[in-house]
C-alpha cells in the first residue's frame, strides 16, 4: 500500500457523479469559470468631452477639403490633356502626378518610421488578409505595365520627353511601398498625431483616385479609337471617325517590338485600374479609423473552407469557361464584317442573359433563405462593412446609367436593328440582377456570426488505461457547478464516463423538440437549418463569386456591346452617348470585382 501524497493509479472508484456537477474526482477540472462581466456603461459624455472632440471634427473637415482641392485640380489636368488644350502637354499632367506620388512617399516613409517606435491599435475589421493578397497581385501587374511603358519609353526616346520616363519609374517605387504600407499598417487605428497623418492619408487616397482616373482615361482612349473603326463595319457610315490618340510624331526602334508593348499596356490596364482604386479604398478606412475609439467588438477570424460546395463551385466554373470562349470569339468576329459583328452581339447578349437570370435566381434563394431565418443583425459600428455596402450602390449606379440609357434607345429609335432586341431584355436583367445581388451580400454582411448555443456545457471526461489518466474534452456543459456535493459509493465504469454526456444532450433534444411541438412551426421553420442551411448559401456565394468573375472580365478586355451596338449612336447622339459610357463604364467594372471581392469575405464568413 502506498502512502499518502505519493501518485497511485486511478481507478474507476476515483470518479463519481451528481446531478450538479456532472464528473468529481481526484483529476476532474474544476467547473468552467464565467465569463467576466462586460465593462459598465460609459456615463454621459462631458461638456469637456464635447469640446474635445470639437478639434478632431475640425481637423477632419480641413483633410477632407484639401483632398478634394487636389483631386479638383488633377481633374482639370486630365481633362485639359485629353481634349488637346492649348499650353497643357502631357509632360505637364506626368509632372503633376508624380509631384503627388514623391509626397506620398514622404509621408509613408515617415509614418512607417514612427510607427517602429510606437505601437498603435488594430481595426479587426479593416485590411482583411485576402483583401491585400488581392491589392499584391494587381501590383505585380501594375509593375509589369510600368517596365512596359519604360520599354515604350525607350522605343521613342527621340521625340518623348524625359517625363515619361521618370513617372513609370516613380509608379513602380510607389507601388511597392504603398503595398508594404497597406500590409503593415491596413488596420492601424491612429491615435498620435491625428491631424497631421488625416492630411497624409487623404492626400494618398486622392493620389491614387486621380492615378486611377489616368489609367482609365488612357484605356477608354484606346477603347474608343477601336470602337470607331468597328462601326463601319455595322453600317454607320454617318458617324464622323475621327482618330483620337496621342501616337508620338516619331518611329519606334525596333517597330515589331514596340507595336507589341504598345498593345501589351493595354491588355494590362484593367488590373492597375483595380490596384488604384483597391488602394484608395484601403487608405480611406484608415482615414476613417483615425481617432476612432475601439468597441470591444471583435471580429471572428474568417476561415476558408471548400467542403460542400460541388454544386456552386461547378456552376461557376462553367460560366468563368464560358465567358473566356464568348470573350474570344466576340473579339474575333466584331469588326470583321457587318455579319460577324451582328453575330459576335447576339451570342453575347444570349450568354449574358443566361447567366443574368441564373444569378437572379441564386441571389433571391439566398435572400430567402434569410427571410426565413431569425437571426439578429450586426448593427455595430463599422467603417470597413459601410465604406463595402455604399460601394456596391455607388458603382452599381454607372451601369444602371447605360442600361436605362440602352433600353430608352431601343424604345424610342424610329428603326432598330433586329440584333439589338437582345439588348433589351440584357439590359433590364442587368438593372434586376444588381439590385438583387446587392441586398444578398449588404445583408450577408451585417449577419452576426452563429454562436454555439448557450444551452450546452462542457464536461471533462477522464479515461483511465493502463494506470494512465487521459483528459479528453467531450461535451459541453449548460450551468456552473453548484457546490461539492456528496460523493455516491456506486462505481462508474469507463463507459459510463463516455455516454454521461450523450445522454445529457438527449435528454435537452428531446425537451428542446417538446418546446418546437408546442410553439409550432411558425415560431421554428424547418426549411434549411443549421449546416444544410449554410451548405447551401456556400453553394450561392461561390457560384455568385465566380459569376461576378465572368462578368468582369469582357468590359475589362474589350468586349463592350454598349460601344459596339451603334443604336445608342444614332437616338442620344455620338459624343453624349460616349461621355455616357466613358463616366459610367469604369464604376461597371470595378463593380464586378467590388461585389466578388464582398461575396468571397460573405463565402468565408458563413
Amino acid at each position: 500500500m502506498m502512502p499518502e501524497g505519493q501518485g497511485a493509479p486511478a481507478s474507476p472508484q476515483a470518479f463519481r457523479s451528481s446531478p450538479d456537477r456532472g464528473l468529481s474526482g481526484p483529476a476532474a477540472c474544476p467547473p468552467p469559470q464565467l465569463p467576466a462581466p462586460g465593462p459598465p456603461e460609459s456615463p454621459a459624455p462631458r461638456r469637456g468631452a464635447i469640446r474635445a472632440s470639437f478639434p478632431q471634427k475640425l481637423a477632419e473637415a480641413l483633410s477632407s477639403q484639401y483632398g478634394l482641392n487636389v483631386f479638383v485640380a488633377g481633374l482639370l489636368f486630365l481633362l485639359a490633356w485629353a481634349v488637346h488644350a492649348s499650353g497643357v502637354g502631357k509632360s505637364d499632367l506626368l509632372c503633376f502626378l508624380t509631384a503627388l506620388m514623391l509626397l506620398q512617399l514622404l509621408w509613408m516613409l515617415w509614418y512607417v518610421g514612427r510607427s517602429s517606435a510606437h505601437r498603435r491599435l488594430k481595426d479587426t475589421h479593416a485590411g482583411a488578409r485576402w483583401l491585400r493578397g488581392s491589392i499584391t497581385l494587381f501590383a505585380v501587374i501594375t509593375i509589369i505595365l510600368g517596365c512596359l511603358k519604360i520599354g515604350y519609353f525607350v522605343g521613342f526616346s527621340e521625340c518623348l520627353s524625359a517625363t515619361e520616363g521618370v513617372f513609370p519609374v516613380t509608379h513602380a517605387v510607389h507601388t511597392l511601398l504603398q503595398v508594404y504600407f497597406l500590409w503593415g499598417h491596413a488596420k492601424d487605428i491612429i491615435q498620435s498625431f491625428k491631424t497631421l497623418e488625416r492630411f497624409g492619408v487623404i492626400h494618398s487616397v486622392f493620389t491614387n483616385l486621380l492615378l486611377w482616373v489616368n489609367s482609365v482615361l488612357n484605356e477608354s482612349k484606346h477603347q474608343l479609337n477601336e470602337h470607331k473603326e468597328r462601326l463601319i463595319t455595322l453600317g454607320f457610315g454617318n458617324i464622323t471617325i475621327v482618330l483620337d490618340d496621342h501616337t508620338p510624331p516619331c518611329n519606334c526602334t525596333p517597330p515589331t517590338l514596340c507595336s507589341a508593348i504598345s498593345h501589351g499596356i493595354y491588355y494590362l490596364y484593367p488590373f492597375n485600374i483595380e490596384y488604384q482604386i483597391l488602394a484608395s479604398t484601403m487608405l480611406y478606412v484608415l482615414w476613417k479609423n483615425i481617432g476612432r475609439k475601439v468597441d470591444s467588438h471583435q471580429r471572428q477570424k474568417m476561415q476558408f473552407r471548400s467542403h460542400g460546395v460541388m454544386l456552386g463551385s461547378v456552376l461557376g466554373l462553367t460560366a468563368l469557361a464560358a465567358t473566356i470562349g464568348v470573350v474570344v470569339v466576340y473579339l474575333i468576329w466584331i469588326g470583321r464584317s457587318k455579319t460577324g459583328s451582328e453575330s459576335a452581339l447576339i451570342m453575347f447578349y444570349l450568354y449574358a442573359i443566361i447567366l443574368l437570370v441564373l444569378m437572379g435566381a441564386a441571389g433571391l434563394a439566398g435572400i430567402r433563405i434569410y427571410r426565413l431565418d431569425e437571426q439578429s443583425l450586426d448593427e455595430s459600428k463599422n467603417p470597413a462593412r459601410k465604406l463595402d455596402a455604399d460601394l456596391l450602390v455607388g458603382t452599381a449606379s454607372g451601369s444602371w446609367l447605360i442600361s436605362w440609357g440602352s433600353i430608352l434607345a431601343i424604345l424610342c429609335a424610329e428603326s432598330c436593328p433586329p440584333y439589338t432586341w437582345y439588348n433589351l431584355p440584357y439590359s433590364i436583367l442587368v438593372v434586376v440582377e444588381k439590385y438583387i445581388q446587392n441586398l444578398f451580400i449588404i445583408e450577408s454582411i451585417h449577419r452576426e456570426p452563429e454562436k454555439l448555443s448557450k444551452d450546452i456545457r462542457t464536461l471533462q471526461v477522464v479515461t483511465v488505461y493502463n494506470g494512465n489518466a487521459t483528459s479528453l474534452p467531450s461535451c459541453f456543459e449548460s450551468r456552473p457547478a453548484a457546490g461539492d456535493v456528496a460523493p455516491q459509493d456506486s462505481e462508474m465504469s469507463h463507459a459510463a464516463n463516455g455516454n454521461m454526456c450523450l445522454r445529457e444532450v438527449d435528454n435537452k433534444e428531446e425537451e428542446e423538440k417538446s418546446w418546437e411541438g408546442a410553439l409550432g412551426p411558425a415560431r421554428h421553420p424547418h426549411f434549411l437549418q443549421g449546416n444544410a442551411q449554410r451548405r447551401v448559401l456556400r453553394n450561392i456565394a461561390a457560384f455568385l463569386f465566380l459569376c461576378n468573375i465572368s462578368l468582369w472580365i469582357p468590359p475589362a478586355f474589350g468586349c463592350r456591346p454598349e460601344y459596339d451596338n451603334g443604336l445608342e449612336e444614332i437616338v442620344f447622339g455620338f459624343e453624349p452617348w460616349i461621355i455616357v459610357v466613358n463616366l459610367a463604364m469604369p464604376f461597371s467594372i470595378f463593380y464586378r470585382m467590388h461585389a466578388a471581392a464582398s461575396l468571397f469575405e460573405v463565402y468565408c464568413k458563413i
